[in-house]
C-alpha cells in the first residue's frame, strides 16, 4: 500500500490492519476537492517563495492531468492506496518526480481532509438549497391554482375545520422555507478555510492562509488550528438540517399516501411514480412516497452516528473522525434522491377537488362556525359550544350534515337559529371570512402567495 508515512516503522502493516484503516473506496469521491485544495496550496507555496514557480507549474499541470484521468476513468480507486490524499500525491510524484514531493510542505492530512470535507459540504449545501428552492416553486404553483379548492383541515387525523388546498400546501411551503434558511445559515457559518492548520499546531513555514482562503472562495481562514482539524460541527449541522428536511418530506408523504387511498380518494399518483403488485392486479401502490418516508430514518441514523462518534473525542484529530464520511455520503445521496423524486411526484399528482370538498361538507367542519353564528346572536361561546354539540349528535343519529338539518329542528334545539344559518355555515363562508394573516381566506392566501413569490425572487437574485 502506498502511504504518506513509514520512516518511523520497522515492520510492514498487517494486511487486515491496512484494509481496516483505509478509506480510499469511500473518500475517493473527494478527488475534486482534494485536487482543488492542493492547487491552491501549491500557488500559495510559490507566492511565499517556499517552492519555485517552475515547481508550482509542474505541480499544477500534474494535478490537472490526474483530475482529467480520474474523470475519464483512466485512474480509479485502488487498495494500493490508503486514502484519496495518498492516491493523488503518489500519482503526482510518479508523474512529475521531486517537485511532487514538495506539495505537502506546510500541510498535514489532518488539515487536508478538513479542507476537502468543507469544500464538499459547501457544494452539497448549495445543491440541496437549489433542490429545496425547486420544491418551493412547485408548492407555490399548486397553491396559486387551488385558492378556491375546499377541503377538510385535520387535527388528531379527525376532520376539524374547512380550509383550501392552497392553504394546506402553503403550510409545507413554510416548512421547506425554514429548511432553506437553515441550509443558508450553515453555509455562512462553515465557510472558513482550515488549510494551514497543519496536524494541529500550525507550521513554521511562512504560509499565507488568507491568500489560500481567498483562492478557495472562503470568507477567511479558521481562527484556531486545533479546532480547525477537529471540527465537524458543520457536517453534524448539515445532517441535522437534512434530518428536519427529511421529516418534512416524510410528513407530506404520509398525507399523500393517505389521500391516495380508496377511503380518502383525494388524489391520484401518476403511474410513473407508482408500482403494482406481483399478485393483485388491481393494485397501484404509492411506493415512492413510502420509500421517502422510510429513508427519513436512514438520515436520522447518520446524524446519530456522527454525534456518537464525536461526543467523546479529545482534541485534536482522532482516527474516529474517518467514520464521518460513509454515513454522511449516504445521507447526502439519500436526501438528494428523495428531493428530486418527491418534487417530480408532486408535480404529477392529480387532485380530486370535488371529493375533497364533499369530504369537508360531511365532516362537521363547519361546527365551529355554527357556534360562532350563535355567539353573534348574543349567546356566550361556551353555551353555543354545547348547543352545536347537540346539533351534531342529532346529525349523527340522522346520518346527515349540519346544513341538511331542517330549520324547524334547529329551532327546537335553539330558538336563535334562523334562515341565515345555512349561508353562515357554507364552506365558502367558513373559509372566506377567515382573513387574518395566515388564514385560509382568499385574501390572506393571495398575500401569502405574494410573500412566497418575493422569497423565491430574493433567492434567485442572490444566486
Amino acid at each position: 500500500m502506498a502511504t504518506l508515512w513509514g520512516g518511523r516503522f520497522t515492520k510492514e502493516t498487517d494486511q487486515l490492519v491496512q484494509e481496516f484503516n483505509a478509506s480510499i473506496f469511500f473518500d475517493f469521491r473527494l478527488y475534486r476537492q482534494d485536487i482543488e485544495g492542493s492547487m491552491a496550496h501549491a500557488r500559495m507555496l510559490a507566492k511565499q517563495g517556499i517552492i519555485t514557480e517552475d515547481e508550482r507549474d509542474s505541480i499544477l499541470e500534474g494535478l490537472r492531468l490526474i483530475r482529467q484521468d480520474i474523470e475519464s476513468g483512466v485512474l480509479t480507486a485502488s487498495q494500493e492506496y490508503e486514502d484519496i490524499h495518498s492516491f493523488v500525491e503518489a500519482n503526482l510524484i510518479k508523474r512529475i518526480g521531486e517537485a511532487g514531493k514538495k506539495l505537502h510542505t506546510g500541510r498535514s492530512r489532518n488539515d487536508q481532509v478538513a479542507l476537502d470535507m468543507r469544500l464538499y459540504i459547501r457544494e452539497v449545501l448549495k445543491e440541496t438549497s437549489t433542490a429545496v428552492t425547486e420544491l418551493l416553486a412547485t408548492l407555490l404553483a399548486i397553491a396559486k391554482e387551488n385558492t378556491d379548492a375546499y377541503m377538510p383541515g385535520f387535527t388528531h387525523l379527525q376532520k376539524a375545520q374547512p380550509v383550501t388546498l392552497a392553504h394546506h400546501v402553503l403550510a409545507y411551503f413554510e416548512m421547506f422555507k425554514r429548511d432553506h434558511g437553515r441550509l443558508s445559515d450553515n453555509l455562512k457559518r462553515m465557510n472558513y478555510c482550515p488549510l494551514g492548520a497543519g496536524a494541529l499546531a500550525g507550521t513554521t513555514y511562512p504560509l499565507d492562509r488568507e491568500y489560500t482562503a481567498g483562492l478557495l472562495s472562503f470568507q477567511a481562514p479558521t481562527e484556531n488550528s486545533m479546532d480547525s482539524v477537529s471540527d465537524r460541527d458543520y457536517l453534524i449541522e448539515y445532517l441535522a438540517d437534512a434530518s428536519i428536511l427529511m421529516m418534512h418530506l416524510s410528513r407530506f408523504c404520509e398525507e399523500l399516501i393517505l389521500w391516495n387511498s380508496n377511503e380518502y380518494g383525494f388524489i391520484e399518483l401518476d403511474d410513473s411514480y407508482s408500482t403494482g403488485s406481483s399478485i393483485m392486479p388491481q393494485k397501484k401502490n404509492p411506493d415512492i412516497a413510502e420509500l421517502i418516508r422510510g429513508k427519513c430514518g436512514r438520515v436520522y441514523g447518520a446524524l446519530q452516528s456522527l454525534l456518537v462518534t464525536m461526543k467523546g473525542l479529545p482534541l485534536a484529530y482522532n482516527k474516529d473522525m474517518q467514520e464521518d464520511k460513509e454515513v454522511a455520503f449516504d445521507a447526502i445521496d439519500t436526501v438528494s434522491g428523495c428531493l428530486r423524486l418527491f418534487n417530480g411526484m408532486l408535480k404529477t399528482v392529480v387532485f380530486h377537488k370535488p371529493v375533497m370538498e364533499e369530504s369537508a361538507k360531511k365532516g362537521f367542519t363547519n361546527a365551529t362556525d355554527a357556534a360562532d353564528y350563535l355567539v353573534n346572536k348574543g349567546m356566550a361561546f361556551r353555551d353555543a359550544h354545547e348547543v352545536i354539540g347537540r346539533v351534531v349528535l342529532y346529525c349523527l343519529e340522522k346520518k346527515i350534515s349540519i346544513d341538511e338539518v331542517p330549520l324547524e329542528e334547529l329551532k327546537k334545539i335553539c330558538p336563535l337559529f334562523s334562515e341565515d344559518i345555512y349561508e353562515a355555515i357554507s364552506l365558502s363562508t367558513c373559509v372566506e371570512k377567515r382573513l387574518t394573516n395566515g388564514a385560509p381566506g382568499k385574501a390572506a392566501i393571495l398575500e401569502e402567495i405574494k410573500n412566497g413569490q418575493e422569497f423565491l425572487a430574493e433567492i434567485e437574485s442572490q444566486a
